[in-house]
């Protein structure tokens, strides 16, 4: 179909082009950059929330502490953020729990207990890489099952269980990766969930939001922060067999780095547990629907709860 193979061509040339940023990044990381080296960088991925927290990271370190802090944006993906992290090109970024089910080290348990997978990423990035993994901030960054406000208003739909009578004829956007990945992919969802669309259409994960506001697909997969929730009047349900792992969002910092620097910690504490899902949603929705800088949004939020003078 005409929608299938339009989707597609755009997610191959999104993927090309994040790969090509992502390499240059990391050349420039790794020749130290321009000019003298700032006493602390932070690494941001490409999405939106991670600029707005790093921004957030700097105002409060920079205020605590007087170091010089440096920002490094668009960092590809998780990977090169962790791979960065690891070398210490960078000293400090935004990561999410569920990241020890990416083969970094040993599990105790494949656990699916927010609680547990926390602690175990806590422990183990200590142990085997010695990152200080904080608390969480308050919100998960996980993918969610997501429809149109007013189809979920008219069908009942609250969470995922309440579309398996619709299933079969519903058309369904997803991430192109997603489809094939063993432990929580496709697969694995139809067998827990007892779930199968009508039709799934890959396509990169930036596309479904307009997908399904169109009406081109009837059910997406979506991540659980994106401002289009908001801007396109999207409903996500609720994961009621709690099939995704948690995602935990955290600070994570190079110990090395915080022993020369004790006072970062303590200036981000202010964060921790403050920022839950539909505040994430509201500061990216300045930044990607009314067009502010990240920068601008993170200081009106310090300054509106009191975290930086106004």
């Amino acid at each position: 179909m005409a929608l299938a193979g339009s989707l597609r061509a755009e997610s191959a040339r999104t993927a090309r082009l994040a790969a090509l940023a992502g390499l240059v990044l990391l050349l420039a990381l790794a020749a130290g950059g321009c000019g003298g080296r700032p006493d602390l960088r932070i690494g941001a991925q490409t999405f939106t929330k991670t600029k707005i927290l790093a921004e957030m990271y700097k105002a409060l370190i920079e205020r605590k502490t007087g170091l010089d802090v440096k920002v490094i944006p668009d960092l590809a993906a998780s990977p090169l953020v962790f791979s960065a992290l690891d070398r210490g090109d960078i000293d400090l970024a935004t990561l999410y729990s569920g990241e020890i089910f990416n083969n970094h080290f040993p599990l105790e348990s494949m656990t699916k207990d927010r609680a547990e997978v926390l602690r175990q990423a806590q422990e183990g990035f200590d142990r085997y890489y010695d990152f200080d993994w904080m608390d969480p901030l308050g919100f998960e960054n996980t993918y969610a099952f997501t429809v149109r406000r007013q189809v979920a208003e008219a069908k009942g739909y609250r969470s995922i269980s309440d579309i398996k009578p619709d299933a079969a004829s519903m058309r369904f956007g997803v991430d192109t990766s997603w489809l094939e990945r063993a432990s929580d992919g496709y697969p694995a969802f139809r067998q827990e969930y007892g779930i199968a669309f009508a039709r799934a259409y890959p396509m990169e994960l930036s596309l479904v939001y307009t997908a399904v506001k169109n009406e081109q697909v009837d059910i997406v997969l979506a991540y659980s922060t994106d401002a289009r929730l908001k801007a396109f009047q999207l409903e996500t349900l609720q994961d009621d067999r709690h099939f995704f792992p948690p995602y935990d969002a955290s600070p994570v910092m190079r110990k090395e780095m915080e022993e020369r620097h004790p006072g970062v910690k303590e200036a981000l504490q202010p964060l921790i547990g403050a920022i839950d899902a539909e505040t994430m949603i509201g500061l990216n929705y300045q930044v990607d629907i009314e067009k502010k800088s990240e920068r601008e949004v993170a200081l009106a939020y310090l300054k509106q709860k009191g975290l930086i003078p106004k």
